[in-house]
């Protein structure tokens, strides 16, 4: 099974409606696909020139180890020398703080990704599991 444009989209909108609904600030999704493709990407009014990358960021994170960035955030604080050599093999593009969530099929098969950003790494986190469980997948974020 593959994530489909239409999921990811379907991501996409559900984690957006969940910040609208808290109130969080402006947000940054990245929704990635098989291989770590960005399968759909969009960033609100008023988040910052940088929120895109970090969005990316947290979901190749995740993604790339197979694990949700809340997992690599602790890992960071008991193995730093891991995960700066881990960010270092992805060419710096590794975020390792709560926001990345993998996307998992109801039978545990990896999909891919979502990264979000904007608000407090809880707050981000809280969104995309929102935006995935919506849209029938299973989130895993660690």
């Amino acid at each position: 099974m593959q994530l489909s444009l239409e999921q990811a989209k379907e991501i996409l909108k559900h984690t957006l409606a969940e910040q609208g609904k808290k109130g969080f600030k402006p947000m940054a999704v990245v929704v990635l696909g098989a291989g770590g493709g960005i399968k759909a990407s969009e960033s609100q009014d008023g988040t910052s020139l940088l929120r895109p990358k970090i969005a990316h960021g947290k979901a190749y994170g995740a993604y790339s180890l197979g694990l949700g960035s809340r997992a690599l955030f602790e890992r960071a604080k008991v193995e730093p020398f891991f995960i700066q050599a881990m960010n270092s093999l992805c060419d710096g593009a590794l975020v390792p703080v709560p926001g990345g969530v993998l996307i998992r099929s109801k039978d545990g098969e990896l999909l891919g990704a979502v990264g979000v950003t904007g608000d407090l790494s809880d707050n981000d986190e809280i969104c995309a599991i929102a935006g995935i469980e919506a849209a029938g997948l299973v989130a895993d974020a660690g």
